[in-house]
Parts: C-alpha cells; sequence; structure tokens
C-alpha cells in the first residue's frame, strides 16, 4: 500500500481512486460519463483491491500449506494469489473498455507541403 494511504480506510482510498480515474478520463463525453460510472467504480474497487492482494503476496509469498486428514499435506497457490489473477484480469478488460470509449484528439493536421509539393500542385491547377 502507497505511504500517502496508509491512515484511509479501504472506503476511502476507493473514492479517492475513483476521484482519480474521473479526472483520466475527464475528455469523455457527459452522457457516455454517466452510463461508464459503474465501470469506473468497478475499477476503483478493483485497483485497491489489488494493492491489498500485493502486498498480503509480497508479505506471505506465492505459496500456502495445505492439510487434508492426517498424512496429506503439501503446497498450493495461495488464494490471493489466485484471486489477483482474475481479477487483474477483469480490471484490464475495464480499463480497454474505458479507453475505448474516451474520444481521443483532434485529427493530426496534415502536413504543410514543403516547396516542391506546392510546384506540383500548382501545375495540377494550371498555374
Amino acid at each position: 500500500m502507497k505511504k500517502e494511504h496508509q491512515d484511509l480506510t479501504k472506503e476511502e482510498r476507493i473514492k479517492k481512486e475513483i476521484q482519480r480515474l474521473k479526472r483520466l478520463f475527464k475528455n469523455m463525453p457527459k452522457e457516455t460519463m454517466n452510463r461508464v460510472l459503474s465501470l469506473i467504480t468497478n475499477a476503483a474497487f478493483m485497483t485497491i483491491t489489488l494493492e491489498d492482494l500485493q502486498e498480503t503476496i509480497n508479505r506471505e509469498g506465492t505459496v500456502s500449506e495445505y492439510k487434508n486428514g492426517e498424512n496429506q499435506f503439501g503446497t498450493k497457490k495461495s488464494p490471493e494469489v489466485e484471486i489477483y489473477n482474475t481479477m487483474v484480469k477483469n480490471h484490464m478488460s475495464i480499463i480497454k473498455q474505458l479507453t475505448d470509449l474516451t474520444p481521443q484528439g483532434p485529427p493530426p493536421k496534415a502536413p504543410e507541403p514543403d516547396a516542391f509539393e506546392k510546384i506540383i500542385l500548382r501545375r495540377g491547377k494550371g498555374g
């Protein structure tokens, strides 16, 4: 977890992330923004949850021990890793959807013709 977020509750961190995402996608038309607010809210929740899962995985590792019955025991992928792997894919999908809905900047201007191109263009116009 980032140092600036250590004193905040999970809900407060999610609200801050929602505001950050809204700023990031501020060029989205207002009508579209109103329709995708749930995507932004879910993306914010996932971002914060993924941060928490990363912290747990870093602290406890990617493997956990299990015991089934008297003599059956071993190691397996930790539940946090399973959840993280699933959630990170969903998070990337939501961010892609939001990015795809955001209008791109103005179309690039055609480059100014150089001197040779100007001569060619003039000849085509009868000049």
